[in-house]
Order: C-alpha cells, then structure tokens, then sequence
C-alpha cells in the first residue's frame, strides 16, 4: 500500500461527489490515516464519510473530519494542532478546496474577486503555511494543491477571469514552496483538472457537457478518482524526486 499509515490531511472533503472525497477515499485503500477537512464538516457529515470510506476499503478506517475555514489563518494553524494532537505527525497535504462562479469579466465585482481570492488562493497559502510549520521541524512532507486546467489556457467551463487567476496563483505558491522547503526535504506538486465529474458541473446542461466532451481527445469529462490518481501519485513515495511540477489531468482537453 502506497500510504500505509501516513497522516493526510484532504482539504475540500466534504462532498462524496468531489475530488477531495474521492481522494480521502483513495488514500484510505492505500492505508492513510484520513483528517478529512471542509468548512461544512460536522459529526454527521464525518461520520457519513468514514462509513463510504469503510465500505469502499473493506474495513475499518482510521478517518476523522474537522472543520476548518480555510480562508482563516488562526482556524488553519487550530487545524494542524488538533491532527498533531491526535497523530503526533502529518505526512501530507492534498487541498482541494475552492470555490468557483461563471461571470463575465467586466461583471466581477471588486467583493466577488475579493471572495474567490480569500478562499482560493489565500486559503491555500493558509494551508500551506500552516503544513510547512510541521513539516519543516520533522524535515519532511508532501503538498499536494489542486489548481485547474483554467489557470494554464486562460479562464475555463465555469469560472470567470477571478477564478482563473485564482487558480494561476496556486502554482505560482506550489512552485515557490517546492523551490525553498527542497533542501528541507519537503516536497510540493499541482494537479490540474479539467471538467470533471463533480458538482462542479451541476450548472450545464447534460447537452452542454456533451457538446465540450466531443472537443476533448478522450471524449469525456475525468472522474474523480482520475484526479485522486495523480494525487495519490504526488504524496506517495513514488515521486519521491518529483516538486515543483504541474500534472496535468485533463483527457488532452490542454495539450501544451
């Protein structure tokens, strides 16, 4: 197993039709022990996750959930102590967590790019910021940010200028961790999707998506798990010289 009793905190876990779901559960399979994090976490929602997570697994996973407002740097500082506390340790980042809104440029307000900015992209440092505390005194760590094909062509399906932007602004945090907590043997990597399968989706027609797959090579939006594959892949031991990168999981939608 992959991740046999590594500590993975999966940011953005909340819907069992999201990419971070589908991460926490991958990562489970593979022997993770799961702090699964959204600002909608509660006890039944947990509870909710670790029993799909028990019954994808064929046992009893170690899975907790906490609650955690990413776009608050003291709630994600109380975050990592509360899995220090229970763990003694953390292994891995993987976050997922974004919000996203379909808008036309000259309709965003300076509020909505104020929004998509404190959870997307200051969130994310937040997240990270917090992680590289831990990971710097054990000299080890893995950060895996969950961007989108939007940040590399310029805007996507769904989300407008700030999204994007948002987006370009977490590989451009992901690159500069990777490049000064190297030597310190942590390492940092983005995934970015394309359309997939995800709630994400709910705003386009069953025509509509249809009419994107036929433009994609592989004729289809990704699953979930494809984008927890590559996850899985970054956190593990198997790019253990791999930092600094982009993966791109897009079915050659952004072929560059």
């Amino acid at each position: 197993m992959l991740m046999e009793n590594k500590v993975c905190v999966i940011v953005g876990a909340g819907s069992l039709r999201g990419i971070g779901y589908a991460t926490a559960e991958l990562f489970a399979e593979h022997g993770a022990k799961i702090v699964a994090v959204d600002v909608v976490m509660n006890d039944g929602l947990a509870s909710e996750i670790k029993a799909a997570i028990d019954s994808k697994a064929g046992r009893d996973a170690d899975v907790i959930g906490i609650r955690c407002d990413i776009a608050d740097e003291e709630d994600c500082t109380r975050l990592f102590n509360e899995v220090i506390a229970r763990f003694g340790s953390v292994d891995c980042l993987v976050n997922s967590a974004a919000i996203v809104k379909a808008q036309p440029m000259l309709t965003i307000e300076g509020s909505d790019f104020d929004r998509m900015m404190n959870v997307n992209l200051k969130g994310a440092f937040n997240l990270c910021k917090s992680a590289l505390a831990v990971f710097a005194e054990q000299k080890r760590g893995a950060i895996v940010n969950v961007a989108s094909v939007a940040a590399q062509r310029g805007g996507g399906l769904v989300g407008g200028a700030h999204y994007a932007a948002s987006k370009g602004g977490v590989i451009s945090l992901t690159r500069t961790i990777a490049r000064e907590f190297g030597p310190m043997g942590i390492r940092a990597n983005v995934v970015c999707p394309s359309m997939t399968e995800t709630g994400m989706l709910d705003g386009l027609s069953e025509e509509r998506q249809k009419e994107i797959a036929t433009t994609i090579p592989l004729q289809r939006a990704g699953r979930p798990v494809e984008i927890a594959g590559a996850c899985l892949f970054l956190a593990s031991d198997l790019a253990g010289y791999v930092t600094g990168a982009t993966i791109d999981v897009n079915g050659g939608s952004h072929i560059h």
